[in-house]
């Protein structure tokens, strides 16, 4: 059957991750594209090889107004911000916005979750996804995790099942909803680009606006943000919680993991607290919420508990990449925000710490994580852009608490990691989470811990 978007015009604006994969899926499907993005053609090099061949115009280093000259649809790759002066245009011309995870759920012949956070969601969505292949279903796992599942809508089959992450980014303009919506937490993140914190909720909070008999929303029912929302959300409900009992979702009992599908099934344990191979208060809640989000797409009690059991980290999420000299060197790089390197130093509560903090800012609150950082921490060791920052915190912090922390600044990752072999002693644990974001000289996230990775290796 003919694409509705077959022979419109589409630009497509960043040429990330999302922007090749949504260009060839357009191509496939018999678009006409166009695309634009602010780098250079040496800064896109290996984005413009992989897209080598195809029928495609590129207009690069500026999104100039005539692109919206006859253009039928602007998609957005995740980085691009709604406020850049073409992107205001085209909602003036009233040239429709999408995404490729807003055209994917379009046409999806199956049933879609989709998890989204600010905190979380990557483990939760791979973890959902282990649990569906353990009941006998197809899992689609990707979206905002790895692969941006609008490439693999022509292998999708109608007794599937899709697990997307999606982020604040693309929800922000998205008008449909998947038949499952999971909101794990909302807490100050990305404030830079939502400016404010009403805003980042808003974005979250569209994931259930689109939602139809019969669908459900899954909510946290610890965190105030998320659950606030349950009045917004028109059908089915399930939540889940580490502190006090739900009707239908996933809570703990003692040091068991509990689980209650739907309102006429009784509670069943799907799990010893003990059993959960993943570190930290924050994974009991992330595979809280996982049971929840399985169970109301239909899958058992025994697959959820061997999905668990059998679980393994996700890249860049405490992940432990070397134990040298007596010194265990873990890559956290996904720490974006404060509140993601809290929950990691108390994943590691009790051990000695060397702490890597630094990238770049993102416009959110840092004393909280900088006054446990030093009661915590044998030493903290600020880089990139926001390490004199973080250096200054950490010093007054330091002198308010009569702390003994040793507080270091280099300028690079690899100056930090070589600092942190000096002033580590055997038995500590070295811990990138950085709380930046990596922009200032990485790619993204996974590029800072693949350095990582490789730094440590050659110690």
């Amino acid at each position: 059957m003919t694409d509705p978007l077959a022979g419109k015009r589409v630009l497509v604006l960043g040429l990330a991750r999302q922007g090749t994969a949504l260009a060839k899926w357009l191509v496939d499907i018999g678009a006409h594209v166009t695309i634009s993005d602010l780098r250079t053609e040496d800064e896109l090099a290996d984005a413009l090889a992989d897209l080598d061949g195809l029928p495609i115009q590129y207009v690069l280093g500026d999104h100039p107004m005539h692109l919206l000259t006859r253009t039928d649809l602007v998609c957005l790759s995740g980085g691009v911000p709604l406020d850049i002066p073409i992107v205001k245009e085209a909602r003036k011309r009233g040239i429709p916005l999408s995404n490729d995870a807003q055209l994917f759920m379009e046409r999806c012949p199956c049933h879609v979750i989709g998890i989204t956070g600010s905190a979380g969601k990557t483990t939760t969505t791979a973890l959902v996804g282990k649990m569906c292949e353990e009941a006998g279903m197809l899992p689609w796992v990707g979206g905002n995790i790895g692969n941006p599942l609008i490439s693999d809508l022509a292998y999708i089959k109608p007794n599937d099942i899709a697990v997307m992450e999606l982020s604040s980014f693309q929800l922000e303009i998205m008008t449909a909803s998947p038949h499952i919506a999971a909101i794990l937490n909302i807490t100050p993140n990305h404030l830079d680009r939502h400016k404010t914190m009403e805003a980042y909720i808003e974005a979250k909070a569209r994931i259930l606006d689109n939602q139809i008999a019969g669908d459900v929303a899954v909510l946290n029912r610890d965190e105030p943000n998320a659950y606030n929302l349950r009045s917004r959300a028109e059908h089915e409900l399930s939540f889940f919680s580490a502190t006090v009992p739900v009707e239908v979702g996933a809570w703990l009992v003692g040091e068991k993991v509990v689980c209650r599908r739907i309102f006429t099934e009784p509670m069943e344990t799907v799990c010893e607290v003990s059993e959960i191979p993943l570190r930290g208060s924050h994974n009991v809640l992330n595979v809280l919420a996982a049971c929840a989000i399985a169970g109301s797409a239909g899958v058992p009690i025994d697959a959820m508990r061997q999905a668990i059991i059998n679980f393994k980290a996700v890249p860049h999420r405490l992940e432990v990449v070397r134990d040298w000299m007596g010194i265990r060197f873990v890559n956290d790089s996904i720490a974006t925000a404060p509140e993601r390197v809290i929950a990691a130093l108390e994943a590691f509560q009790g051990e000695s710490i060397v702490l890597l903090l630094g990238g770049r800012d993102k416009n959110l609150p840092w004393d909280e994580l900088i006054e446990l950082a030093v009661r915590q921490c044998h030493a903290i060791i600020g880089f990139g852009e926001i390490g004199r920052m973080i250096v200054e915190k950490a010093a007054a912090e330091r002198a308010r608490q009569e702390a003994t922390t040793r507080i270091e600044q280099t300028s690079t990752l690899e100056e930090a990691v070589w600092q942190a072999a000096r002033l580590a002693n055997e038995g500590d644990v070295v811990l990138l989470s950085p709380g930046g974001t990596s922009y200032d000289a990485y790619k993204d996230f996974a590029e800072r811990g693949d350095a990582f990775r490789k730094l440590v290796s050659r110690l």
